[in-house]
């Protein structure tokens, strides 16, 4: 009887132990959602951007400016930067 509990105690332990792990964990990762969370991302051009027009991210139609050159519609950029509703993109190299 005596090494049934001492066995259940030790599995109870253990799972405390992996919880409080887990729980540490979720907390140092950084939340990357909105606005921060976009930069970085791909955006697919909707109407040419030169230097002003509309691209896709995240599903839904953004305006936009692209940082140098120009982008055709279809073209994958990548988000630099978010001002306000406006996105700054770069082309994909």
């Amino acid at each position: 009887m005596a090494g049934i509990i001492a066995l259940f105690a030790v599995l109870v332990a253990v799972l405390i132990y992996f919880i409080v792990i887990w729980v540490i964990r979720a907390h140092k990762r950084q939340v990357s959602a909105g606005r921060e969370g976009m930069v970085g991302q791909k955006a697919v051009v909707k109407t040419a951007l030169a230097p002003k027009g509309i691209v896709i991210a995240e599903g839904e139609n953004w305006q936009a400016i692209i940082d140098k050159g120009r982008a055709e519609p279809e073209e994958e950029v990548i988000i630099t930067k978010v001002e306000g509703l406006r996105l700054r993109v770069t082309r994909k190299e």
